[in-house]
């Protein structure tokens, strides 16, 4: 019978309802079962929004969708606060737990937070209100507001932030710079493109203004620089570029890096373009959360509407 029950509940649903699905089958096998008489299950139990989600089925999901084992050894990702068995009615996600995103989540009664950048990243000594992340986190902590990041898994999985990121800019043939599992191709840091029509520095900047609605780019090389294949790598991603450069890309796409990789790349010949680190990673937590919503139709999720970046150009 268990056996039955659990190919019944795997048919009716993903890991993002399978808890909901699994009680779901139990209920159909004794409606379809008892006497006509005695049959009184009502309709909604079909329903994968009559079972409460909790974080740990957020959980479930996002390591699906973002396994950690691609995240890089450095980093914090998984949930990080939280009790993995408590309710979830609404969700945001953020780029990053500031002020105002945390502000935003207490004051509309989030139970969950995803955001990319981790809360709290290195291991905390003290939980104190004297610096930011400690009256962040406890502000968070006493609104009962689970946070969870998925952060450099999210960068590299097969449909994350590089991968958005590279086909943001229509780039055909779309393949990890550095593979991180020969059984799935899809899936490594950073992103190789190839360009299709022939395109220049130039015509690469006006693309991306558009895209990313941004004022202005900085950018390494000569405007009529002639771009064949890019390299792409979100938020601070220079340290990719000599395994772009090795790859045969001409043309470099990060958010932000240092001045001497700048010169690096004018001194080898590669057009570098610099979107800032809130651009080249924010829309996809737009994207995250209509992805969260389609797996969780039950609760409300959104992108953080508080969200800005904190760099401005005069």
């Amino acid at each position: 019978l268990g056996a039955r029950l659990f190919s019944v509940a795997t048919t009716l649903g993903s890991v993002a309802c399978m808890r909901s699905c699994f009680i779901q089958a139990i209920l159909l096998f004794y409606a379809v079962n008892l006497p006509t008489g005695i049959r009184r299950i009502p309709c909604l139990v079909f329903d994968c929004q009559f079972i409460m989600t909790t974080v740990n089925d957020v959980d479930l999901f996002l390591n699906e969708l973002a396994p950690r084992e691609l995240a890089e050894d450095w980093d914090n990702v998984g949930l990080l606060v939280g009790d993995a068995a408590s309710p979830v009615k609404r969700l945001m996600t953020c780029l990053t737990v500031t002020p105002q995103t945390a502000g935003e989540a207490i004051a509309r009664n989030v139970d969950m937070i995803v955001t990319h950048h981790p809360m709290p990243f290195r291991p905390v000594q003290r939980l104190t209100t004297d610096h930011t992340a400690g009256r962040l986190l406890m502000d968070l902590i006493k609104a009962e507001v689970a946070i969870f990041s998925p952060h450099t898994a999210f960068d590299s999985t097969a449909g994350g932030i590089n991968q958005l990121l590279a086909e943001s800019f229509n780039t055909t043939n779309v393949r990890p710079l550095v593979p991180a599992n020969p059984d799935n191709p899809a899936v490594g840091a950073a992103r190789v493109g190839d360009v299709s029509t022939r395109t220049t520095m130039a015509q690469l900047i006006e693309q991306a203004k558009g895209v990313f609605n941004l004022a202005a780019v900085q950018y390494v090389g000569e405007r009529k620089h002639v771009v064949k294949q890019i390299g792409f790598a979100c938020g601070s991603g220079g340290s990719f570029l000599d395994q772009a450069i090795a790859a045969g890309c001409d043309t470099f796409v990060t958010g932000e890096t240092n001045f001497h990789t700048c010169l690096e790349a004018s001194a080898r010949g590669v057009g570098l373009l610099l979107l800032g680190h809130f651009a080249s990673e924010r829309f996809a937590v737009d994207a995250l959360a209509e992805e969260l919503q389609r797996a969780f139709e039950g609760i409300e999720v959104w992108a953080s509407r508080q969200e800005v970046d904190p760099l401005n150009i005069g």
